[in-house]
């Protein structure tokens, strides 16, 4: 489990393709502190298996499913990425329960800057608007955010200087893929009124 607090922007050096999977190579040196096989690291919201680890590099491998249903795909050497490791049985949640696995991809609509802030306008695929309210909790390419406006395929975001600067979002512009996690709470809250509606008939 993640909680949306990106610790380190860090940086694709190596791209393999597999044929139905590709292999990353990516440097973070928070992330890879300690870091052995098996672990696991969320990338861009995407939760992977450390394969390899040397120094402050590890590799990952992403099967095609992976691939078509985040925006991993379009990663090439030199793309920046968020990175997070799984938070620690007992320590603060500073975000929201993610669990790193992607829901869908939005697109950067628009960008607002003002003085002390700025407001990105997110594309939303029909089939998760209903998972998204005003206030509520989004995750954005594994970062943990709140709603500033929900609309049937597109919602708002209002990013602090530090997100901006320690962050994907800080670089994305108009027409960049992000992916999306809604919240988990709302999925299973969903699912447990359609079945207590399905006994009830």
């Amino acid at each position: 489990m993640f909680t949306g607090i990106v610790e380190e922007l860090g940086e694709v050096t190596a791209v393999e393709n597999l044929g139905d999977a590709s292999r990353f190579r990516l440097r973070g040196p928070v992330v890879t502190d300690g870091a052995k096989h098996g672990d696991s690291i969320a990338v861009n919201g995407v939760c992977l298996t450390v394969v390899e680890h040397e120094r402050d590099e590890f590799t990952a491998d992403v099967m095609a499913e992976t691939l078509d249903r985040s925006s991993l795909g379009a990663l090439t050497v030199g793309s920046r990425v968020n990175l997070e490791r799984p938070t620690a049985v007992g320590a603060r949640l500073g975000g929201h329960i993610v669990q790193g696995h992607v829901d869908g991809t939005g697109q950067i609509l628009e960008r607002k800057p003002s003085e002390n802030w700025e407001i990105i306008k997110i594309s939303l695929p029909a089939d998760l608007a209903r998972y998204v309210v005003e206030k509520g909790s989004i995750t954005v390419d594994g970062i943990s955010l709140t709603v500033v406006d929900a609309g049937p395929d597109h919602f708002t975001v209002s990013l602090i200087p530090t997100t901006l600067a320690l962050t994907t979002l800080g670089l994305k512009q108009p027409g960049d893929p992000v992916n999306l996690e809604v919240d988990i709470v709302a999925k299973y809250v969903e699912r447990l009124l359609t079945s207590t509606q399905g006994a009830a008939e």
